[in-house]
């Protein structure tokens, strides 16, 4: 479960996901039906020089990975365009875990908690055509010119073959420190190794409700599938505290390492519990000053809570 305490802002968050998108005990409020696979990541060393993480050196590290639908709804087919969810654990040499959680999108919509309740309320379904409210999202746009990139993002999320041919990215930054102390902010994108495979609105509307699951454990009987992690290292003056403003493209980027993904988790029941939180980090890795990052941990405790007591 998360560590985290709940605050006020994030009891007013979750309230307001449950309104938008309804109430399905016992599960997620995001991302609420998802599959766990074992895996194994492997370190280029190319991250060594650059942070002291146990996991970016040179041994290989054992990891459990969950794939998911991002939606509240945990029955919501995946063939429409919606966001999917990768999350990593790694399993330290300390017996410590850290954790990368990613989506499909490289961009949030919010850059504070406080936006991102403004969204949710501009989110909620109108009693009169069941569907939100367009001139409010608009609103909300204007207000905040700098969400515009997320919302577009969000509208034309692609449509994956599979969970391991999408690509995403933690949309946050984080801190490295390197061996002699030195910080640098770095970004993280996972990129699938067989390369982007989309489908068309026309083919995905014929597949099964839960086939992206059902095309991964395919996918592994004729061996792992593979995803590379690219670090995207920011400089001096690129906003660390914005998760809605890119860094810009020319910025050097280095492969961390390869992910491996082997075989479904035996026991799902267990590793589906888990809280996935972007703000378990290592040594060597710090978090940025980014609000909606901290916020992160604190909504999650609110969800965790609540599908535990079965709510």
């Amino acid at each position: 479960m998360s560590e985290r305490t709940p605050t006020p802002l994030a009891i007013l968050a979750v309230d307001a996901i449950e309104r938008v998108s309804g109430t399905y005990p016992g599960h997620r409020r995001v991302h609420a039906r998802g599959l766990c696979f074992d895996a194994t990541f492997i370190p280029s060393g190319e991250a060594a020089s650059l942070t002291t993480a146990a996991h970016l050196q040179s041994a290989r590290t054992p990891v459990v990975v969950r794939f998911s639908n991002s939606n509240t709804n945990p029955t919501v087919p995946d063939g429409i365009r919606a966001g999917r969810g990768l999350a990593v654990r790694f399993f330290l040499p300390d017996d410590t875990t850290t954790d990368l959680v990613s989506v499909n999108i490289p961009v949030f919509f919010a850059a504070t908690p406080e936006q991102f309740l403004e969204l949710l309320d501009a989110l909620e379904k109108d009693p009169g055509t069941g569907a939100p409210d367009p001139t409010k999202v608009q609103a909300y746009a204007a207000a905040h010119p700098s969400a515009a990139a997320g919302l577009q993002e969000a509208a034309r999320m692609p449509i994956p073959v599979s969970y391991g041919t999408a690509r995403y990215w933690a949309i946050h930054a984080f801190i490295w420190v390197d061996p002699h102390g030195r910080r640098r902010p770095v970004r993280y994108r996972w990129e699938p190794d067989t390369g982007l495979q989309e489908l068309s609105e026309h083919e995905a509307a014929g597949k099964n409700p839960e086939y992206l699951a059902e095309e991964l454990l395919r996918r592994l009987v004729d061996g792992p599938v593979g995803l590379t992690l690219r670090v995207q290292l920011g400089q001096d003056g690129d906003p660390t505290d914005d998760p809605t403003k890119p860094w810009p493209a020319d910025r050097p980027e280095i492969v961390a390492g390869r992910l491996r993904i082997t075989a479904p988790v035996a026991d799902q029941e267990h590793w589906a519990a888990q809280v996935y939180d972007p703000t378990r980090i290592t040594p060597g890795i710090e978090l940025s000053d980014d609000p909606v990052l901290s916020f992160r941990s604190h909504a999650y405790s609110v969800s965790y809570e609540r599908r535990a007591d079965g709510k």
